[in-house]
């Protein structure tokens, strides 16, 4: 029979896991969480062109561009929000009118949208988002990927009203 071995790491977790849970074992309520608004980030407005189409694809696709948009305060999901994306690609430039397009979240406040592999430009490869529907605040967002090898990348918005 081994003895157990009490370690500062072990009693950590312990005392945790009671602080959490109270000493009934019950759980402790979740709290609301305040969602604040997601600020537009330098250089996510590069190129930006208004009112690219709603598309099902970009170019032939391969790289898949994904996130979330939700409502400052309390996080709630935005469905059927326009995300308008454009990047530097194998295909075209950031500012060629065929690298932009636009989709819609679904129920869950959820986007994806296929577009060909983003390359480095200016030295990173990153995508652009934006967020420029009208209901609530508009947003840029300029993600940078940690590879350019990556075939996707997430951005999420937390969106406050106009």
């Amino acid at each position: 029979m081994t003895k157990p071995v009490v370690t500062r790491r072990s009693l950590l977790f312990t005392g945790a896991a009671l602080a959490a849970t109270g000493i009934s074992g019950l759980v402790v309520p979740a709290r609301a969480q305040n969602f604040a608004p997601t600020p537009s980030m330098r250089g996510g407005a590069n190129n930006y062109l208004p009112g690219a189409p709603i598309v099902d694809r970009i170019g032939g696709g391969g790289f898949w561009m994904k996130g979330t948009v939700r409502r400052a305060g309390d996080g709630a999901p935005l469905a059927g929000q326009r995300i308008q994306i454009w990047a530097h690609t194998t295909e075209g430039h950031e500012r060629d009118p065929h690298s932009h397009g636009a989709t819609l979240t679904d129920v869950n406040g959820e986007f994806r949208l296929e577009m060909p592999q983003i390359v480095p430009a200016f030295g990173q490869p990153h995508g652009h988002l934006a967020y420029d529907s009208g209901d609530f605040k508009t947003v840029f967002l300029r993600p940078v990927m940690t590879n350019s090898r990556n075939t996707s990348l997430e951005a999420h918005f937390v969106l406050q009203p106009a």
